[in-house]
């Protein structure tokens, strides 16, 4: 299941720096051969540290993390949804991946010029939400003629796909992005046929300076950050781009005691990854034997059948049990033959939802 979070922000920000960041801490790509690398799509690990206690349970010749994409967009300024600067290439892009990730600047620096010629971190985050209203108002204009031709003719599936339209275009014409409306479920799929920009969920990253990133709480630039997150009911993660790239090419020790000397617990780029899978209402399920422990991407509400499809279409067309213990109870067991015991061991059938950390093995007969 490969996944994309598209990483976007004005110039002079920090966008690329913390895109370098990504690529250099990036997965092995040998382990992922059904994604394409491109210049701009770095691969990571999602750190997960359930994944490390269960290779030390059943000792596997391999163990392998699930993984994440992010995509470099190209820069933005005023006027990109008219193809202004990279306009076009930034609208094509972002259309492709499934959140955004929006790097915002919260910091001062004389020998950094910013784009506007002053820091105003809400500022820079309207300049990109308009251009993504405007581009996505063009669509809804539209789509908004034909469909109102259709309606007229009495067409049903026109008439409530006009007044989704009505709705979503009174929304962006008020400069509110598609996202913060509600719909009932069948609104949801004709507004997911349209395509829109502003339906895809939404991540700060408030890029500040090394002397900030332990107290980030006193830069009055990120607070500012967090009140115009809150009301969308996003989530701001605080990052330093330069320290992050320093740690990029450290080792997993020298990672561990540089993170420890800055007196932080989590790296901004793990953080930012793990945020972003959350994003999307993604999970992990494990896959646990003596050939190798393996981390699952699936999107969480999916069944037992669905989930076994993501290794194998074969497990899902010849779906049968799924022998499933949670990670939780293995490691109070100790053991899987413990848990077992224990009664913990479960078969669950195609009804099953599977759930995070959840520790399957799929029985099937094609």
């Amino acid at each position: 299941m490969s996944l994309t979070a598209g990483i976007v922000g004005l110039p002079n920000v920090g966008k690329s720096t913390l895109f370098n960041a990504i690529t250099q801490a990036g997965a092995e790509s040998a382990n992922y051969p059904f994604c394409t690398i491109d210049p701009n799509v770095g691969i990571v690990e999602v750190p997960d540290k359930r994944l490390n206690i269960l290779t030390e349970f059943v000792k596997p010749k391999k163990t392998i993390p699930t993984a994440f994409e992010f995509t470099d967009i190209a820069g933005i300024v005023k006027g990109a949804s008219k193809g202004e600067g990279l306009g076009n290439q930034f609208l094509s892009h972002i259309r492709q991946v499934d959140a955004i990730c929006h790097v915002v600047r919260c910091f001062q620096d004389e020998n950094v010029t910013h784009v506007s010629g002053k820091i105003d971190p809400i500022d820079d985050i309207e300049i990109i939400n308009l251009e993504l209203i405007l581009a996505d108002l063009e669509s809804v204009n539209k789509r908004y003629e034909r469909v109102q031709k259709l309606a007229r003719q009495k067409d049903k599936e026109a008439v409530q796909e006009l007044q989704v339209i009505e709705k979503v275009k009174e929304a962006l014409e008020d400069e509110k992005p598609v996202r913060s409306l509600e719909f009932t479920d069948e609104q949801t799929k004709i507004v997911n046929q349209l395509q829109l920009l502003t339906t895809k969920p939404v991540l700060y990253a408030a890029n500040v300076s090394e002397d900030e990133i332990t107290h980030p709480e006193k830069n009055e630039f990120v607070q500012k950050v967090k009140d115009f997150a809150s009301g969308e009911k996003a989530e701001v993660i605080v990052v330093c781009a330069k320290i992050e790239a320093e740690i990029a090419e450290l080792d997993q020790e020298e990672k561990e005691m540089f993170l420890e000397e800055l007196g932080i617990e989590e790296s901004g780029l793990d953080q930012l990854i793990k945020a972003s899978y959350d994003l999307l209402g993604f999970a992990t399920y494990f896959t646990a034997g003596e050939q190798e422990v393996r981390a699952w991407t699936f999107r969480e509400g999916m069944k037992a059948p669905q989930a076994a499809g993501i290794i194998h279409t074969d497990f899902e067309r010849g779906f049968i049990r799924a022998e499933t213990v949670s990670y939780d109870d293995l490691v109070a067991a100790g053991s899987m033959a413990k848990a077992r015991e224990n009664g913990r061991v479960r078969l669950e059938g195609k009804e099953y939802f599977v759930q995070d950390g959840d520790v399957i093995h799929f029985r099937f007969n094609v």
